[in-house]
């Protein structure tokens, strides 16, 4: 049979005869309109002295005002070019290729340049690390950042880039001659030029050290690679040959060891000839990757090490142990598994402990895996903390002279900052070369802009073999220089880096290629000779029994990275703050997330308030000394107990003002995790939480739709992807047979579908930045995401399931009953997770289009419902037919004012927005357009050219950023056209398929491996 789970959003959902579930589900939006702002109470009113007349007077002549008002648009003056540029047209967007590379980031990308501005980040597929997450896709926005640091300072005082260069040029010579040592502490250096120029500076001035630090350490795999395999760098894996997948604390669809795993994964997770991989998670805190495993196991992060030496145990020792626990048995469950796919399967293991990381490599050993890559090695982390703390001993000893910062901010990013911070006023010199300020540039003698990745040249070296280059894609902005250049010119180089790439790649990387063919390529392969792998002989029983000896704490507490703000770099870019948390639903904020049994147990709730917003008590949380104070608290389904998690990245000072927000978790960040105690404190947290704010009807369970492999591969599709039928005539029809509209011919010319595969969609919500971008989505800010006024175009549900289900229910033999459906009704404390984007569906029968009473909403010959935003007058009574809730409407102007103190607000951060589509104003709906500009220009371009389109020529914002090919666009009338071809798919369903919309949307439902055996 088909899952019929019961899923819910919210914890609220489950309080029977919840007034607020049920407001929520009558009105879109949750507050009154407060006429007694405007009107006056009742009292006032019966009081007054104003007649009927002289009213109704006053609202007439304020009408006519506002109408004449409205008819007059803004004048804006523009200039056309006395000479135009040779190389750009005004209208078409040109395309570089170029890498982002910022430490902690690293992607193949195109830049989508208008009239010299860069506007949108889009994946570079023809190079191999060309996956873009959401910080990505947002970062082309931090180029007009106003934060950035816009000329050179000395001790907080401008200066020259002259002044700046005699000064050092004398100070690196004053400290050569003394002995003295110079320290560079740079992020993680991909650039084989940079690195090559930085040995050159160390050939030229003596004592020079450089350290490489990871804002998020993966110190573990890194010295665990170096031991065993004697590299200290990255193996690369490729999940789709994965059978068998075990993560221990890993969250690899997320940020874990540097991301970009979610392509390979997502191959393995649609069946194929009745198999798909089998994934089992094994974590604390409900990650992406635990969300879309097929098997969770909830333990505390002291368990997470018991868990990985019993698996090798099982798998390298041949030692299997009766131990009578629940993780036990998963473990043997799970090493069974993996034994029998052998080279197939895959242990990964997020524990940051060289131990643990050389017991995973020796199991991985033992099962062969093919999914390991132990010789095509990856550089996208190369930090050593150690040496950063050495590096702090020195300093506080006097030894180091001269320390130069290199696009780090180690005083907010290290546990102990404010050690570092008193240590960095022991050198003689101090130099920070950042893009913002930051807290490390507040502390800094010298601080040195830097450009921007999009207006620099580099290099990059992601992977063996895998270089790529960076090209600048408008001037600087600002009075920048790169690091490198500076280099260049303190060792007396009249080149620039730009040059120095180019006569590197020359002559150590190319091999007789042309460089502007690499150029404008963005990538290029070197062929590496493979060579037997030798492995270090290492005392694995005694590594194991050491590791063995880690204690356990009551409450154990452990950090991690958002997909949103990531290390927290990017942390002044809205796009990135107002995006919800996948997981939480949760935006503009970090918090503590607890169990629910946790929670009960130490008094702590979270509350839904009249108007549909969350909010929770707050505590002290306190760890070997360290108090971070008045942490909110959100209560979480699948945390285990026993254990806390909070997301680093936030509490950043020197921001915006609307920007800085959160707890800076960084203080407690060292170890495995930390034995913490927690106190609640006074007071109250308002959360920008979007969880309640689309209760589409009571209707869940028609939304998102699940099934697990034995049903899929041996029941008939209608038992587990039913079609609605309706009655007519007394007997049961499918819904082409009963109609209130007249059909017209849609068969011919183009007609766009789009295609969401559930079973592949990791809810990394790249997508819902992607869309914000190309379609100059505004940022509203907390308080109006508390009011239920988000203004995504694009937003993805997360849905929890219950313990119940249909088999459970015929096991228990209370199917169908009124317990069974109470049961369903009531949460998991380990719930199944499932994720679902939603935009507007572009309905063929829309319910928007027939009661718009100016016609503002239409439907198009290409498939899309319009928007003539003009046309427009507010009434939203469309967002209130509208059964999938999907329109957004601008309730105030959120581009030149004030109160919206965003990128819209200023010049600066206007340069970002896309041309080609207009800026809505006060009082206009908008929703998703199916990226029409996008669709006109393809069709356009082929006109031009005089040729047919190719079949899968069309794209979408969404569809070019998804990392896992989940979104597919593109004509439903090309019968070679791979939407065509997901249209007839046997898992292809559409939302609230029985309402009767004919949606142009449709989605693939997803498929749940729950092999146990």
């Amino acid at each position: 049979m088909a899952s019929n789970k019961k899923y819910w959003k919210s914890v609220e959902e489950l309080n029977e005869g919840s007034l607020i579930v049920e407001k929520l589900k009558q009105n879109e939006f949750v507050q009154d309109i407060p006429t007694d702002q405007f009107l006056g109470d009742k009292a006032s009113l019966e009081s007054s002295s104003t007649s009927r007349r002289d009213f109704l007077k006053y609202v007439g002549f304020s009408t006519a005002v506002a109408s004449l008002a409205a008819c007059e648009g803004p004048v804006t003056k523009s200039i056309p070019y006395v000479v135009k540029p040779d190389d750009i047209v005004p209208g078409v967007a040109d395309y570089y290729a170029t890498t982002m590379a910022d430490g902690f980031d690293f992607a193949n990308v195109l830049v989508k340049v208008r009239d010299g501005r860069p506007i949108k980040i889009e994946p570079n597929k023809d190079a191999k690390h060309h996956a873009t997450n959401a910080r990505v896709q947002a970062s082309v926005l931090s180029l007009y950042d106003s934060n950035r640091l816009k000329a050179p300072r000395i001790n907080g005082e401008e200066v020259t880039w002259t002044k700046v260069d005699e000064d050092m040029s004398s100070k690196l010579s004053e400290i050569k001659n003394s002995g003295e040592k110079i320290a560079i502490l740079s992020g993680t250096v991909v650039s084989p030029s940079t690195l090559k120029l930085i040995n050159q500076f160390k050939e030229q001035f003596g004592n020079v050290e450089h350290v490489m630090y990871d804002s998020i350490s993966e110190d573990g795999i890194l010295d665990a690679m170096q031991e065993m395999y004697g590299t200290r760098a990255l193996p690369d894996y490729d999940f789709s040959k994965a059978e068998v997948i075990l993560s221990i604390g890993a969250d690899f669809l997320g940020d874990w060891q540097g991301g970009g795993f979610s392509s390979s994964y997502a191959k393995g997770r649609v069946p194929k000839n009745g198999k798909m991989s089998y994934h089992v998670q094994i974590e604390s805190n409900m990650t992406l990757t635990g969300g879309n495993a097929d098997k969770r196991i909830m333990v505390k992060p002291s368990e997470q090490v018991n868990a990985l030496i019993k698996l090798y145990q099982a798998i390298v020792s041949g030692i299997s142990t009766r131990e009578m626990s629940p993780l036990n048995t998963g473990i043997q469950q799970v090493a069974a598994k993996l034994k029998s796919a052998g080279s197939n399967a895959i242990v990964v293991c997020g524990i940051n402990d060289k131990n643990a990381q050389l017991l995973t490599l020796a199991i991985n050993q033992a099962l062969q895996s093919a999914v390991i890559d132990v010789q095509n090695l990856r550089y996208t982390r190369k930090g050593n903390s150690k040496q950063v703390q050495q590096l702090i001993q020195d300093l506080k000893g006097g030894s180091i002279g001269g320390l130069m910062m290199v696009n780090v901010n180690p005083a907010y990013t290290l546990p102990n900052g404010a050690e570092f911070i008193e240590a960095v006023k022991k050198a003689k010199f101090s130099v920070a070369f950042s893009m913002d300020e930051t807290e490390t540039t507040s502390v800094s003698q010298y601080v040195l802009p830097t450009p921007h990745y999009l207006e620099s040249w580099g290099d990059a070296m992601l992977q063996i073999g895998q270089f790529s280059l960076m090209q600048p894609t408008i001037h600087p902005l600002f009075n920048t220089r790169q690091f490198e250049d500076s280099l260049l010119k303190w060792v007396g180089s009249s080149s620039d880096f730009h040059s120095y790439i180019k006569n590197n790649w020359q002559s150590d990387i190319l091999g007789g290629a042309s460089f502007n063919k690499v150029l404008q390529k963005g990538s290029f392969s070197v062929t590496q000779e493979i060579t037997e792998q030798v492995v270090n002989p290492i005392d694995l029983n005694a590594i194991g029994s050491e590791l063995g000896k880690l204690k356990s704490g009551e409450m154990e507490l452990t950090v991690y990275p958002k997909i949103s703000l990531g290390d927290g770099a990017q942390a002044n870019n809205p796009w990135l703050q107002e995006l919800p948390d996948p997981i939480t639903r949760t935006s503009w904020d970090n918090y503590l997330l607890i169990s629910r049994i946790d929670a009960e147990a130490l008094g702590l709730e979270n509350r839904t308030v009249d108007n549909g917003a969350l909010n929770g008590d707050m505590v002290n949380i306190t760890a070997d000394g360290v108090t971070l104070s008045n942490v909110p608290v959100y209560i979480q389904p699948g945390q285990a107990p026993g254990s806390v998690s909070i997301a680093l990245g936030y509490g950043r000072s020197h921001l915006q003002k609307e920007m800085s927000v959160g707890i800076n978790a960084y203080p407690l960040s060292s170890g495995l995790f930390k034995n913490v105690s927690i106190e609640k404190t006074a007071g109250e947290h308002k959360f920008a939480c979007v969880q309640l704010q689309h209760t589409i009807m009571g209707r869940e369970g028609e939304i998102t739709k699940e099934t697990t492999l034995v049903d899929f591969t041996t029941k008939p599709k209608k038992e587990w992807n039913s079609a609605p039928v309706f009655s007519l005539d007394h007997q049961e029809v499918t819904q082409d047979k009963v109609d209130l509209w007249e059909t017209f011919d849609d068969s011919w010319g183009v007609k766009f579908n789009m295609s969401i595969d559930l079973a592949t969609c990791t809810g990394c919500a790249a997508c819902v930045v992607a869309c914000h971008a190309e379609n100059n989505v505004p940022v509203v800010g907390k308080h109006e995401i508390r009011v239920s006024r988000d203004m995504h175009w694009l937003r993805i549900d997360r849905y929890y399931s219950s313990d119940m289900s249909n088999e459970k229910g015929k096991e228990e033999g209370i199917f169908g009953t009124g317990d069974f459906f109470e049961a369903m009704t009531h949460p998991s404390d380990a719930p199944e997770v499932s994720f679902q984007p939603v935009m507007c569906q572009h309905c063929n029968h829309a319910p928007c289009e027939t009661v718009c009473p100016v016609a503002a909403t239409s439907h198009g010959k290409q498939g899309q419902n319009q928007m003539a935003y003009n046309r427009c007058v507010g009434t939203r009574y469309c967002a209130n037919n509208c059964p999938y809730k999907v329109r957004r409407f601008n309730w105030f102007k959120y581009f030149d004012n004030a109160e919206f103190d965003y990128n819209m607000n200023n010049d600066l951060g206007r340069m970002v927005l896309n041309p080609d589509v207009t800026v809505r104003s006060r009082g206009v709906m908008e929703k998703c357009s199916m990226c029409i500009q996008m669709t006109q220009a393809t069709i356009l371009e082929a006109k031009k050219q005089g040729r047919a389109l190719a079949a899968n020529e069309f794209t979408t914002a969404c569809s070019s950023a998804c990392p896992t090919g989940s979104i597919v666009f593109g004509d439903i009338n090309n019968s070679e056209s791979e939407v065509t071809k997901m249209s007839k798919d046997d898992r292809s369903f559409k939302l609230l398929d029985f309402v009767g919309t004919k949606p142009n949307v449709f989605y693939q439902l997803k498929v749940k491996n729950k092999s146990e055996a």
